[in-house]
């Protein structure tokens, strides 16, 4: 697993064989992990998936 950059205490990395699936990345720190669709052609980036995040409740 290659890291591509460390920010924050979050590890970005690729594996280097998955097969079939578009250009993405993933991210880690500690137990939170998840993963980004990156498109080339129009410059954005899309939440594939995450794993063990709490969602803060607004006041």
């Amino acid at each position: 697993m290659p890291t591509v950059m460390l920010v924050n205490g979050w590890r970005f990395f690729f594996y280097a064989n998955e097969r079939n699936e578009p250009i993405h990345i993933h991210c880690r720190k500690a137990e939170k992990e998840c993963k980004y669709w990156l498109d080339r052609e129009n410059f954005t980036v899309t939440g594939a998936c995450a794993y063990n995040y709490l969602r803060r409740r607004s006041a």
